[in-house]
């Protein structure tokens, strides 16, 4: 491995030749304390910029093991030591004049949500550290000034590099940050499991900021309305670190969320579907905790089936159709709703959320008088209601759903929460009675009365992932397009109403994995759910420097799972 003085000694002697000459400064130099890797350099000032790593000794680094000596921590640390190593680095962004890219610092800029990236790691046994960013090397047109970055590599950046992640160089308020970023992590982990040995599927802690800024805007919104649970509704736990904390318990089962218009129903909800990431301090959701294993399930129009049983939602259609072995380019809102609740229930779903705005009409509730009207064996579809209790007791699935228009659910749910100006009520009791009351009289929601033959438990693990020719060709090209799609040879996979997918990061993370699973997985004869199996094996084995190293936020398995499902193949 060269020094810095070989890299200093380089540019120098690249200095006003054609830009290709940087070509010769890739490779790893050591710093003082630090190696500096050039991984990937630019074509030219107008490309993408050049991707550089800083790489440090656990030694050096030398951040206490209990910060990193399980998972979650060791995730919460690395989120936390790239949030402020890129406020760090932000004073070397356009210190270097030049063309095009000439300058530009770009390094990943995490969102509420704490992900595993590729753009920080800590190995788990030693601690060493891998920081990960883009520079763009200065030119002048197209001719090398190397002066501009010899000043930003020497001067600027083992500057950054010593203040943020040099453990022994912190002040007290900095250590003070690392552990509270540790006892945070510790106890949302605490959380989860003590929910599971509960019984419970999600919490939501009293004082919680639930509503954020804008639809544009993930921060928490200004003097909003603090969560605060119904007394019957409240648990306690003991937390390691934190102590006693309060709040909303949601048990297995069928649970109704209800209210008027713009009361925080869907509010609610989407805290929920997002309660499968913990949060940073700060967020207002910290202690809103749900099963890292649900999924929200809504009606996708347009979207490609293959080869899915959704026959427990939908059977007998008029052209014959095998619903056992349903494929479709264009589903309907009822046909692609029942997929997607299907493939994520093979995918290891254990509960749903569902919202009635998103959800499609008729495959959630038939009333009675167009049950009267269009006779059962006339209806392919059978209705989530008449299904939803069955698929918790047979399936262990719970579900939570938002209702607004429609009071048939009241019939199955467990618990039923209304909203209130951002405040839950427990009405199970009242809503129980009413929906008893209704029953003497011609109440046209009631919903049908059994729905025939059983198709639980569910059997989807049959369907085989085939080669894809396209992967055969080494130049196939895979490209993103922010938080959309993903583009293979111009075959979109839309992404866009996979709503439990959060950061850029994790679509291009999908993008490699689904290259990795056509390459190297996908022979004819492994199932989707081996198949996924195998990516979370390696995923958790050799982390995503098995997949790519550039611009990556690790997914759930139900998103991988969504990707490769969707995939018009």
């Amino acid at each position: 491995m060269a020094n810095a003085q070989a890299l200093r000694t380089l540019l120098q002697k690249i200095d006003h030749k054609g830009y290709p000459a940087y070509k010769d400064t890739k490779g790893s130099y050591e710093f003082d304390g630090f190696t500096l890797s050039i991984d990937h350099v630019q074509g030219d000032p107008f490309a993408s910029p050049s991707d550089l790593s800083v790489h440090i000794q656990g030694k050096l680094a030398a951040f206490p093991v209990c910060t990193y000596n399980t998972r979650e921590k060791r995730i919460a640390l690395q989120d936390h030591l790239l949030r402020i190593f890129g406020k760090s680095i932000t004073a070397m962004d356009r210190v270097a004049k030049g063309s095009g890219k000439s300058g530009r610092v770009f390094i990943t800029r995490p969102g509420q949500e704490i992900l595993d990236r590729s753009a920080c790691q800590i190995h788990p046994k030693d601690g060493s550290i891998i920081m990960r960013f883009q520079v763009g090397f200065p030119a002048n047109g197209r001719t090398i000034n190397s002066r501009e970055l010899i000043h930003v590599l020497f001067d600027i950046l083992p500057g950054c590099v010593e203040k943020t992640l040099f453990y022994n160089r912190y002040s007290r308020g900095q250590k003070d940050a690392v552990e509270r970023v540790r006892a945070l992590s510790e106890d949302q982990a605490a959380l989860r499991i003590m929910l599971k040995e509960a019984g419970m599927i999600a919490f939501v802690a009293n004082g919680a900021i639930l509503p954020r800024e804008s639809g544009a805007s993930s921060l928490p919104m200004k003097n909003a309305v603090a969560f605060q649970s119904p007394e019957s509704m409240e648990v306690e736990f003991m937390l390691p670190n934190h102590g006693s904390i309060r709040g909303m318990g949601i048990r297995k089962g069928i649970t109704l969320i209800v209210g008027g218009g713009y009361h925080g129903k869907s509010t609610l909800l989407d805290a929920l579907e997002l309660g499968v990431y913990d949060h940073i301090a700060g967020d207002g959701r910290e202690f809103v905790i749900c099963e890292d294993t649900a999924l929200k399930s809504r009606a996708e129009d347009g979207r490609p089936v293959h080869d899915v049983n959704i026959s427990c939602f939908i059977r007998n259609l008029p052209n014959g159709k095998d619903t056992s072995r349903f494929s479709t380019e264009d589903a309907s809102g009822s046909t692609s709703q029942a997929a997607g609740m299907t493939e994520g229930i093979s995918a290891g779903a254990t509960v749903l959320l569902l919202d009635e705005d998103t959800s499609a009409t008729n495959f959630m509730i038939r009333d009675r008088l167009m049950q009267r009207v269009v006779h059962a064996d006339e209806e392919p579809i059978i209705p989530f209601i008449d299904r939803v209790r069955e698929l918790y007791e047979k399936q262990g699935i719970s579900t939570i759903l938002v209702a607004g228009s429609s009071g048939a659910y009241f019939y199955v749910a467990d618990t039923v929460i209304q909203m209130r100006e951002y405040y839950p009520y427990d009405i199970t009791e009242m809503a129980k009675t009413e929906a008893l009351a209704a029953q003497q009289k011609p109440v046209e929601s009631i919903p049908m009365s059994g729905a025939g033959k059983s198709y639980f438990p569910i059997d989807e693990g049959k369907r085989i992932l085939h080669k894809n020719r396209i992967f055969d060709n080494p130049r196939t090209k895979i490209r993103t397009n922010g938080m959309n799609s993903i583009s293979v040879d111009h075959n979109e996979i839309d992404l866009r109403l996979v709503e439990q997918l959060v950061d850029e990061e994790q679509i291009n993370a999908l993008g490699a994995i689904l290259r990795y699973t056509y390459q190297k997985l996908a022979d004819d004869r492994l199932t989707v759910q081996q198949i996924l199996d195998r990516i979370e094996s390696l995923l958790d084995e050799k982390g995503m420097d098995a997949i790519g190293a550039r611009g990556l936020a690790r997914p759930r398995k139900l998103e991988i799972a969504a990707c490769l499902n969707r995939f018009r193949r």
